[in-house]
């Protein structure tokens, strides 16, 4: 087990500052080159896809305002528009005014590295400063990675290896778990992989609903190495990352701060994996193409977002 010291070298130890360039704003989304998406592309042999997200419900998640006009022909300012608009009676629509925050312990969504900062600075050794509360980030926001995220994903299914429905909340997923995990499934985790982590919680969150707090399970910081030692590129989980508490006093959120700020590594928060793992289980596959497209959310910390699956 790592000590808080250990853990805090890790913003050193595992640091890829300046690894790809100092203006470097992908971070791990590097490791994901040409041939591993054709990788990601030979682990399709099944064709079944299946959505890693949770449906984003009103009103608990959303804000929503929906316009409906029956007739286009009479809304306001009709009089204004071509004479054919005024022709066709026939048509109307629905229109839509969202309004959520994606962050927190709800909601599938994707970090990128400007979501946080350690000692007043972001990955690759820019200040915090350079996120204004007008324009956004100017730094390693979402929209670094508008091409997608498309890479062979990897599902582990530590609640399958501990033999348990789910982890209970505050219990850590270790190294050692991972690689469990690999030898039951028949698979290893590669360089520029997604590794997708379950625990359960999703499982007992269908069941009985969100849990309150902010106790869970997760990744413990241990496993921080265990990424950089394997070359992963984007780690997701069926909670918010982090096993909570973290086990260190100075160090709340561990995965979080050093995966972001020193490794410029992406997460993938709150995903639902349950459908993800009842097909790798039928299929006895454990790899699949996985697709993460964020939305062009202009100078963003992330993005809520809808991960595909492909068998």
């Amino acid at each position: 087990m790592p000590t808080q010291d250990d853990v805090l070298g890790y913003f050193d130890t595992l640091s890829n500052w300046g690894r790809w360039g100092d203006d470097d704003e992908l971070g791990t989304v590097n490791l994901i080159t040409d041939d591993v998406r054709l990788a990601a592309a030979r682990a399709v042999r099944h064709g079944r896809s299946v959505s890693c997200a949770w449906e984003v419900g009103v009103p608990d998640d959303m804000e929503r305002s929906t316009t409906t006009c029956p007739c286009a022909a009479d809304m306001p300012g009709a009089e204004n528009m071509p004479p054919a608009f005024h022709a066709d009676r026939r048509w109307g629509f629905s229109n839509e005014r969202l309004g959520l925050m994606f962050h927190g312990n709800t909601l599938t969504h994707l970090d990128s590295p400007c979501h946080l900062f350690w000692d007043g600075a972001m990955y690759n050794g820019r200040p915090h400063s350079l996120v204004d509360a007008t324009t956004g980030s100017a730094w390693a926001a979402v929209t670094a990675a508008a091409n997608g995220i498309v890479t062979r994903g990897v599902l582990l299914d530590v609640a399958k290896v501990r033999d348990v429905p789910w982890l209970e909340p505050g219990e850590g997923v270790h190294p050692e778990d991972l690689e469990e995990a690999e030898r039951r499934q028949g698979v290893r985790v590669r360089s520029g992989d997604a590794v997708l982590l379950r625990t359960g919680y999703g499982r007992a969150r269908h069941e009985n609903g969100p849990a309150g707090g902010i106790t869970q399970a997760g990744w413990h910081a241990s496993c921080l190495p265990w990424f950089r030692d394997r070359e992963v590129a984007l780690i997701g989980a069926d909670t918010p990352q982090d096993v909570q508490p973290s086990g260190y006093d100075d160090v709340l959120m561990p995965v979080h701060a050093v995966s972001l700020v020193a490794m410029g590594l992406w997460l993938l928060d709150n995903c639902d994996l349950e459908a993800c793992a009842t097909t790798a289980a039928d299929l006895a596959q454990w790899d699949f193409h996985l697709a993460v497209a964020p939305v062009r959310l202009a100078g963003t910390s992330g993005s809520p977002v809808n991960p595909i699956a492909t068998f």
